[in-house]
C-alpha cells in the first residue's frame, strides 16, 4: 500500500499529538509521562533541524554564488538579477513585519499561558536577555564588526553566528569565480556534492517530521493546555496567508508597471508551476516546469531563464523570508517579548541573508528560521509553537517563491532586451506588439 504524502502524515501527527496530549492530561502522572517519554523526541527533532542549519547555509550559498561562473555576469544580468531578488526579499520581509505587527496574533495568548511558556523555557530566555544586554552596550558599528569573523571555524560552532558564515560563504563563492576554472573545478565539485548530501539529510530529517510534530504537540498540550494558544496559531496562519497574498500582488504590480503585462496574463502563464509548487513544496522540483512556462508562455528568452531561475531557486525565497518575519515576531509576542525597531530591522537583514542560503526543498524554511530566531534573541524553543501547522503553510509560501522567480525573470529579460514574443500563442504576440 502506498504511503500518504508527507504533508498528510505531518497533519495526522499534529492531530494525534493534540489528542494524545489531551488524553494524558486526564489522569494523574500523564503530564510527567509525556515530558519524560514523548517530549524528548520532539527535542531531538528540533536539534536535528538546528544541526543541519550551518552546513545548509555553507553548501547552498557557495554553490549558488559559484554557479554564476563568470564574475562579469555579476556586472550586467547577474547584478540586475541579484539586485531585484534582494529588493523583492526586503519587500517580502517588510510586508511580513507589517502584517504581524498589525494583527499581533501572539498577543491573543492569555497572560497565564504566556507565564507558563516563559517558565518552561526560562533558561533560553535568560540566555537571550544576556546577549541582548551585551548588544545594547556595544557601539553603533558593532553589528558591522560582528559580520566579519576572525575565525570561520569558531563561527560555525554557534547558530547565532550565522551572519558570519553567510559572509564567508559569499566571500568564498566570489573567490571561486575569480580563479581559473580548472583550479576552481575540484572545489566546486566538492561543494556541489556537499550540497547534495545536505539536501538528502534534510529529506531524511523530514521523514521523521510526523513523529517530531506528534511529540512537540503532545508536549505543548500538556504543558500549556489553554485553548487560546491554538486560537493564536489560527491567527498566525491567517496573518501569514494575507502577507503571502499581498506579496503576489506586489509582483503583479511590478510587472504591470515595468513589463506592461496584465497580472491575469502573468498568473495564467505561471499557474501550472504554482500548482506543482503547492503540491511539492519545492522550488527545485518545480524548476523544470517554471522554466518551460516562462520561456514558452511568458516570452522570456532561454538564455535569461536558464540563468535567472536556477539562481532564484537558490537565493530568492520571498515567501520563506516573509514567513520567517511573521513567525519570529509571533513567537516573540507569544513569549511576551517586545521587539524594538532595531531588532525588527535586524530581522529584515537576517531573513534576507538567510533566504539566500535556503535550500529549495520542503522544510528548509524551518531550518532557516532557527537563524532568524537566534540572531533576534528569541527563544529557539518557540519553534514548537508553529511547527505543527508549518507544512500546509510551507506549500503556500513555495507558491510565492516560484511566482517571485518567474516575475524577476521577466523583469530581467525586459531590462536586457530579451523579452520576446511567444510564437505559440498569438494573443501574447498581440499583447507585446501593443506594448512595444
Amino acid at each position: 500500500m502506498k504511503k500518504p504524502p508527507l504533508h498528510l502524515r505531518i497533519m495526522l501527527g499534529m492531530v494525534l499529538g493534540v489528542l494524545c496530549g489531551i488524553a494524558f492530561t486526564q489522569f494523574e502522572g500523564g503530564v510527567q509521562l509525556v515530558s519524560d517519554w514523548i517530549k524528548p523526541f520532539g527535542t531531538i527533532f528540533i536539534n536535528a533541524l538546528k544541526l543541519i542549519a550551518m552546513p545548509l547555509i555553507l553548501g547552498s550559498l557557495i554553490k549558488g554564488v559559484s554557479d554564476l561562473k563568470d564574475i562579469s555576469k555579476l556586472s550586467l544580468m547577474g547584478g540586475r538579477t541579484i539586485g531585484i531578488y534582494i529588493i523583492t526579499t526586503v519587500l517580502a520581509v517588510s510586508i511580513g513585519l507589517l502584517m504581524v505587527n498589525t494583527f499581533r496574533p501572539g498577543t491573543s495568548i492569555a497572560e497565564e499561558t504566556r507565564e507558563e511558556l516563559v517558565a518552561t523555557y526560562s533558561s533560553d530566555a535568560a540566555e537571550k536577555q544576556a546577549v541582548a544586554k551585551k548588544q545594547k552596550e556595544a557601539g553603533p558599528l558593532q553589528a558591522l564588526v560582528d559580520l566579519v569573523p576572525d575565525n570561520i571555524f569558531k563561527a560555525t560552532t554557534e547558530n547565532g553566528n550565522m551572519l558570519q558564515v553567510i559572509f564567508f560563504a559569499l566571500f568564498f563563492g566570489i573567490g571561486l569565480i575569480l580563479i581559473p576554472p580548472e583550479k576552481a573545478k575540484p572545489v566546486k565539485d566538492f561543494f556541489d556534492a556537499f550540497n547534495e548530501v545536505i539536501l538528502k539529510l534534510i529529506d531524511l530529517i523530514m521523514m521523521a517530521a510526523p513523529y517530531g510534530v506528534f511529540a512537540l504537540l503532545a508536549a505543548l498540550v500538556v504543558e500549556s493546555p489553554s485553548l487560546d494558544l491554538f486560537r493564536a496559531l489560527g491567527m498566525y496562519a491567517i496573518t501569514l496567508l494575507i502577507g503571502l497574498a499581498l506579496m503576489i500582488g506586489v509582483y503583479s504590480l511590478l510587472l504591470r508597471l515595468y513589463v506592461k503585462i496584465k497580472p491575469s496574463k502573468f498568473l495564467q502563464g505561471i499557474a501550472p508551476a504554482q500548482l506543482l509548487a503547492f503540491s511539492t513544496s519545492s522550488s527545485a522540483a518545480t524548476l523544470p516546469v517554471t522554466m518551460e512556462r516562462v520561456e514558452e508562455h511568458l516570452g522570456v528568452d532561454e538564455e535569461v531563464a536558464s540563468f535567472v531561475l536556477p539562481i532564484g531557486a537558490t537565493i530568492n525565497m520571498d515567501g520563506t523570508s516573509l514567513y520567517q518575519a511573521v513567525a519570529a515576531v509571533f513567537i516573540a509576542q507569544a513569549f511576551g517579548m517586545d521587539l524594538s525597531l532595531g531588532a525588527q530591522l535586524g530581522i529584515i537583514l537576517t531573513a534576507t541573508l538567510a533566504s539566500i542560503g535556503a535550500a529549495a526543498v520542503p522544510g528548509a524554511g524551518m531550518v532557516m528560521l532557527v537563524i532568524v530566531l537566534g540572531q533576534a534573541g528569541i527563544p529557539e524553543a518557540g519553534l514548537a509553537l508553529i511547527f505543527a501547522i508549518d507544512r500546509p503553510l510551507d506549500m503556500c509560501r513555495t507558491v510565492v517563491n516560484v511566482t517571485g522567480d518567474s516575475a524577476v525573470s521577466m523583469m530581467v529579460a525586459k531590462s536586457v532586451g530579451k523579452l520576446k514574443k511567444n510564437p505559440k500563442e498569438k494573443k501574447w504576440d498581440d499583447h507585446y506588439k501593443k506594448n512595444d
